[in-house]
């Protein structure tokens, strides 16, 4: 992989876009993310980038000659260099082309956001060892982590179905459920819905079946990261789990934010990959000296939950959590392509990873309900008084991200906002009628 700054990243560059140089502006020209929107009326999606409270649409400016999303993905990493530098040099103060572009920016609150890009598979990873080393104690209190974790990335493929994009809402679900002094299960809401705290990593370059991709050219078919929630109903979990991992607990609704923040963006923020004293090295083909020296990627995390009570106040919610995805992961970015890819799987454009729950050491540093609760035992209390121990109805959770680093300009991923409704409850009863309350 190759970590290079350019023109693009220089911290004094500013944009005529006034609002990119705010400084507080999650979109100054130094991020430039990737998205696509429509406008009232509009059936067709557009290839936008954000800069400041702005979108700008890219064939209009006549930067790309296409709006699908996934065919720009597939450009070569030297060809995406040259795509940013074009559109940083488009937007930057003292451009000869402002006069020409601004009547095709759009102000980010008055387009519809769409998922990043068509998302064909979907596979959740479990990269977080301190989320999974709290999770395993719970269930398993003398051998929290299975033997194979601290070998394999762990992972599972979802339903891509039910991706939505970052301010929708969603049913509460049901599935299957039984408690521990019950003598059979019964399908029922689930009681103890939860969020997780995730990246979402997108695929780029397709490789071709049979042919695994290396750690050393893994990056090449990264596009960028989003934030992602996966939300998860852990009492359907919990009975289905065994023998063959998660399936309706997490295929009912998992949330993306809008923009893909590229690895161009994200090179001044790259980190060494160290794992601590006494863990075990990977296997030789998830190790390459360039994941060693700069394979992590240091972004910050928080999560903030907004009761309905605290939506009718007029109270943005309480921020219940924060993270750092380099010292949460126990695999990179790269050691998860080259895994998914080594029996001769291919990917495709457009493939999404989900990280796993990015959680920290700290009890304040968890990415779930599950383990900022002990798992329901022990609830957390909000500023209004009120309690959770798992999500309910009315509640929202929005994840934000950032990136920092003393000379460079901070950039961020925009929110991944998502609320819990009542469940839809059908009665199954074997006919072809269906009822719905609630």
């Amino acid at each position: 992989m190759s970590i290079s700054l350019d023109a693009t990243h220089d911290p004094e560059l500013k944009s005529w876009v006034a609002s990119a140089n705010s400084g507080q502006s999650e979109f100054p020209i130094q991020n430039l993310p990737f998205g696509r929107f429509r406008v009232d009326g509009d059936t067709q999606w557009h290839i936008g980038v954000a800069i400041g409270d702005q979108v700008l649409d890219l064939q209009k400016a006549g930067l790309v000659e296409h709006n699908d999303m996934n065919r720009l993905m597939q450009l070569a990493p030297s060809q995406r260099r040259h795509l940013r530098l074009q559109i940083s040099d488009a937007l930057r103060q003292g451009s000869s082309q402002q006069a020409r572009l601004s009547s095709m920016l759009i102000a980010q609150g008055s387009v519809q956001m769409g998922l990043p890009c068509e998302v064909g598979d979907y596979t959740d990873f479990y990269v977080g060892i301190h989320h999974a080393t709290e999770v395993g104690r719970q269930f398993r209190p003398d051998h929290p982590l299975l033997p194979n974790y601290r070998w394999v990335p762990i992972g599972y493929h979802g339903r891509a179905s039910t991706l939505q994009v970052s301010g929708t809402a969603f049913a509460r679900p049901r599935g299957q459920v039984k408690s521990p002094d019950a003598a059979e299960p019964e399908l029922a809401p689930s009681a103890r819905l939860d969020l997780e705290l995730e990246l979402g990593i997108f695929i780029g370059p397709p490789n071709r079946q049979g042919e695994p991709i290396r750690m050393e050219d893994a990056e090449q078919h990264i596009f960028g990261l989003a934030l992602f929630n996966d939300w998860s109903a852990r009492d359907i979990q919990s009975w289905e789990y065994v023998p063959l991992g998660p399936f309706l607990s997490k295929s009912f609704a998992s949330t993306l934010s809008p923009w893909m923040v590229t690895m161009d963006a994200l090179a001044p923020f790259r980190q060494p990959f160290v794992r601590d004293e006494g863990e075990p090295g990977p296997l030789p083909y998830l190790d390459s000296a360039d994941n060693r020296d700069h394979g992590a990627i240091d972004v910050q995390m928080e999560v903030v939950l907004q009761t309905a009570e605290m939506a009718r106040n007029g109270f943005a919610g309480d921020v219940i959590s924060q993270s750092n995805f380099a010292q949460a992961a126990y695999w990179t970015a790269a050691q998860l392509v080259a895994h998914h890819t080594v029996n001769g799987c291919a990917l495709r454009t457009g493939d999404l990873f989900g990280s796993g729950t990015l959680s920290g050491p700290g009890k304040g540093q968890a990415g779930s309900l599950l383990e900022l609760s002990s798992g329901g035992k022990h609830p957390i209390t909000l500023s209004t008084g009120e309690r959770r121990g798992f999500l309910e109805d009315g509640d929202t959770v929005i994840l934000r991200a950032y990136c920092a680093r003393d000379g460079f300009a901070r950039i961020g991923f925009g929110e991944c906002r998502g609320t819990v409704l009542p469940a839809n409850v059908r009665k199954c009863t074997g006919s072809s009628e269906t009822a719905y309350s609630g």
